[in-house]
């Protein structure tokens, strides 16, 4: 069974940083991409960031400068470095892995918290 765990949420003071982990495990399928989306109170799920192959980086308009994705293949996993917080930052990330096997299937994990508050 395929299990995808967010960490390194938490909160955090205007201007600071957080770095969020993405791990994968149960799988022996290549990981195609791995992306962050993120969820406040009272608002749909938004993308944030996403690595694909080649190293090719997106990432959403209000986070650009900010956020940096990034991955190990050899572990499987994925990062969010955040820094200069925002309290508009303040929701639940949730990491999308794409497993590839010739087709494609994503799977999310739960999500972690981050809040950014003085």
């Amino acid at each position: 069974q395929v299990n995808i765990v967010e960490s390194g949420g938490g909160l955090v003071q205007p201007g600071g940083s957080l770095r969020l982990s993405c791990s994968t495990s149960g799988t022996t399928f290549d990981v195609y991409s791995m992306a962050w989306y993120r969820q406040a109170p009272g608002t749909e799920r938004e993308f944030v960031a996403a690595i694909l192959p080649g190293a090719n980086r997106q990432y959403a308009d209000s986070v650009k400068g900010r956020f940096t994705v990034s991955r190990d293949n050899a572990k499987n996993s994925g990062y969010l470095q955040m820094n200069d917080l925002k309290p508009e930052d303040t929701a639940a990330y949730y990491c999308k892995v794409t497993l590839t096997w010739g087709r494609q299937r994503a799977y999310w994990g739960q999500g972690t918290q981050v809040t950014v508050a003085s």
